[in-house]
């Protein structure tokens, strides 16, 4: 795993052999980080990663200044990875949540700036993964809601869709919430 950008950029972490998950490319998490960073500016935001996996996304959100990251991992061997990459890099801005995503995102009465879910491609709850995010207290006026998925789901039917981004086979869903004026 590579930390593409930021404080923590250009280091370099093993990846345990037993990880069962599926982490974003970095080809893909580098062109969808480069897309957000015209959306939206990391220093001193929070930032939820939902199914971390690997905890790519939150290393690359922590490395750019976010002000909090919390990530959200069910898996041990994932959460446990995740937990020592933390540890040696200090990122004392990362909260690790070892949970059910589903269980969170109905008790977590926070909200958050920027939201990234990147669930298993087959995972039956993905058609509804992005309306639960959108309906829930995770998201504010002007939160960035992106979801990673295959290319069978399409969610431009959502009423808070704001763009599609293709990489190779890594599709991304973006929704925008309204401001309390609208835009």
């Amino acid at each position: 795993m590579r930390i593409i950008r930021g404080k923590y950029g250009r280091r370099r972490f093993d990846v345990p052999t037993n990880i069962t998950a599926r982490p974003t490319t970095d080809m893909a998490r580098e062109n969808i980080f480069n897309v957000l960073e015209n959306f939206i500016d990391f220093d001193g935001i929070d930032a939820l990663d939902l199914f971390a996996g690997t905890g790519a996304v939150s290393f690359e959100f922590a490395s750019r200044g976010c002000h909090t990251v919390t990530s959200v991992e069910k898996a041990a061997t994932q959460f446990q990875f995740i937990k020592k990459v933390q540890g040696i890099l200090h990122a004392d801005n990362m909260t690790l949540v070892r949970g059910d995503v589903f269980k969170f995102i109905s008790q977590c009465t926070r909200s958050f700036d920027v939201i990234f879910a990147d669930p298993p491609y087959d995972l039956p709850q993905l058609p509804e993964l992005p309306e639960l995010i959108l309906k829930s207290s995770l998201v504010k006026p002007d939160s960035l809601v992106i979801v990673e998925h295959s290319k069978a789901n399409d969610f431009s039917h959502l009423p808070q869709f704001f763009q599609h981004r293709v990489y190779g086979k890594v599709n991304f869903t973006l929704f925008r919430i309204p401001t309390e004026n609208g835009e």
